[in-house]
């Protein structure tokens, strides 16, 4: 028995039906690479079956303490059963990329049973009517509950389920692995009781290291090495309020070099600026368009990794936040991104400041009781439409792999990830990457967000201002012949919208989202979601 920490308790805590605390992946497998060409659903099983010793999440289920009077445990499940999780559906013809987002978004909203170990993986096939997509090709829509994983170690996982090559053999680390006995509701209230007796003495030495941290960052207001604003408190906005059962998945994949050569437009800038002003832009043109868009800048919250070598591979949440405004209140492509760079550089002094780690050792010491009423009451009195929240939306940046990998032998192709909402944040974006390119994907609720094609078209033009201010788009390399063929999602996941033409045809038409809309129209076409030419579908 292992317990969780306060972190990831929180997120057990948030769990309600209409807040279910998982992220995930939208991942398409080119099946070419394979042997024979075709992976079967058994191939899939056996492959992941081969691998689960590299994991700690895979087989590990909670179990919570009676009253939450304290954090639950993660134990090893007696009754794991690798077929629950690993799912197999297929699309309804025509099989396009809406359809995929669609039942992508309808995996994901539905709640993980917490009383097996938190993840489902659900392979999705009929995908011969996405542009781009090798026929043959399937998805997978993953889920893990966050209480489980982070994003460095929701990387460590997608790891153990890929190789570096189609043909690697399985590996040679012995599963040594033990079921567990499920303990009784007496055995947990005594380990509560001896916690509630040494948590006291926990919260006073992470009080004791965190000092220095609060000592650095008044010193810091002292000096001015960064300054506490009014930018840096959210405006309230359509995304923060209540949120619906239901969900919209949605994103595109943009040229790596075009995102760094946007850098120059503002000197010292990280390619996490470039991102944010992206959406920022994005944010601005959709509530412009509805009449939404406040005086003031909106901001998001971006997780910071604290997790150091030794722990990777570990499950839990080794992150803190930093809030990064997202320059709405500018109209200017380039202009917003100087203003997103120089508030990010004064956000992150003062989370340097106060010591990351500190701040998320302080969270692993947090009430059991008290984190979950406290959850609680905020959904049940939808305290969301009536308070300030503190950030607008999420923004989080996971790396991903430089190099191809392979599922069963299959050559993943495209990458998108998702993530949970919570009441009074109705909106959250993943930025990944992936060998050449970059995702930039969105979970809104299908309530607050009814039209996310539209959102995903302002993510673009956003995209493309920066990237034209830029110099123009920046040649793209000739792929090489083992990753020819990726994905090009174009679809929208909204049940309320009308099938259109394939992207790669309407971009050259495509207008700007708004009348209201200030920015000029981008004459460029939409990118497609990976570069390199493909095969022609038989």
């Amino acid at each position: 028995m292992r317990q969780l920490q306060g972190m990831d308790a929180s997120f057990v805590a948030l769990e309600t039906r209409n807040s279910p605390m998982h992220i995930g992946s939208l991942l398409i497998y080119n099946p070419e690479t394979a042997p024979g060409g075709f992976v079967r659903y058994k191939d899939i099983l056996s492959f992941f079956e081969s691998r689960m010793q590299l994991s700690r999440t895979i087989r590990q289920r909670l179990v919570k303490v009676p009253f939450d009077l304290d954090y639950p445990y993660w134990i090893e499940d007696p009754d794991f059963d690798l077929e629950y999780h690993v799912r197999h559906v297929a699309l309804p013809k025509p099989g396009d990329w809406r359809q995929l987002c669609i039942q992508a978004a309808r995996i994901f909203a539905r709640p993980l049973d917490l009383t097996r170990p938190p993840w489902e993986f659900t392979i999705v096939e009929g995908l011969d009517n996405i542009p781009g997509v090798a026929k043959g090709s399937y998805a997978m829509v993953t889920k893990v509950h966050h209480a489980a994983i982070d994003g460095m170690s929701g990387v460590d996982l997608l790891e153990a389920m890929h190789t570096l090559t189609p043909d690697a053999p399985p590996p040679d680390t012995p599963d040594t692995w033990q079921p567990e006995k499920i303990p009784n509701a007496v055995e947990l209230l005594g380990k509560s009781y001896v916690s509630a007796l040494t948590n006291p003495v926990k919260q006073l030495e992470v009080v004791a290291k965190a000092a220095p941290g609060l000592a650095n960052a008044i010193k810091g207001l002292a000096v001015k090495d960064f300054k506490v604003s009014a930018k840096m408190v959210a405006p309230r906005c359509r995304f923060n309020r209540v949120i619906s059962p239901n969900r919209v998945v949605e994103g595109r994949s943009l040229p790596l070099a075009d995102i760094k050569a946007i850098r120059a437009l503002s000197p010292g800038c990280k390619v996490n600026d470039v991102f944010l002003a992206i959406v920022g832009g994005a944010m601005r043109k959709y509530l412009l368009s509805k009449d939404d868009l406040p005086g003031r800048t909106l901001t998001a919250m971006a997780p910071i990794s604290v997790r150091t070598k030794d722990e990777k591979g570990d499950m839990g949440n080794q992150v803190a936040a930093m809030v990064a405004p997202l320059g709405t209140h500018i109209e200017d492509p380039a202009e917003r991104l100087q203003f997103v760079h120089e508030q990010t550089t004064n956000s992150k002094a003062m989370t340097e400041a106060m010591g990351a780690r500190n701040m998320t050792e302080i969270s692993k010491v947090s009430p059991a009781l008290f984190m979950a009423l406290g959850a609680q009451l905020y959904t049940r009195l939808g305290l969301a439409d009536r308070m300030s929240v503190p950030y607008s939306t999420i923004v989080t940046n996971v790396p991903g792999p430089p190099v191809p990998i392979y599922s069963a032998g299959s050559r993943l192709e495209s990458h998108m990830g998702l993530l949970c909402l919570t009441d009074g944040i109705g909106l959250g974006h993943v930025v990944q990457s992936y060998v050449d390119e970059a995702t930039i994907s969105f979970t809104a609720c299908r309530k607050l967000m009814p039209d996310p094609d539209f959102y995903v078209q302002c993510i673009e033009e956003s995209f493309e201002e920066l990237r034209d201010l830029a110099g123009g788009a920046v040649p793209k390399p000739k792929a090489k012949k083992t990753a020819a063929k990726k994905a090009a999602p174009k679809k929208t996941a909204s049940k309320s919208t009308k099938t259109k033409k394939p992207a790669a045809k309407k971009a050259a038409t495509k207008k700007t989202p708004a009348k209201k809309t200030p920015a000029k129209k981008t004459p460029a076409k939409a990118r497609k979601v990976a570069t390199g030419k493909r095969k022609a579908t038989k």
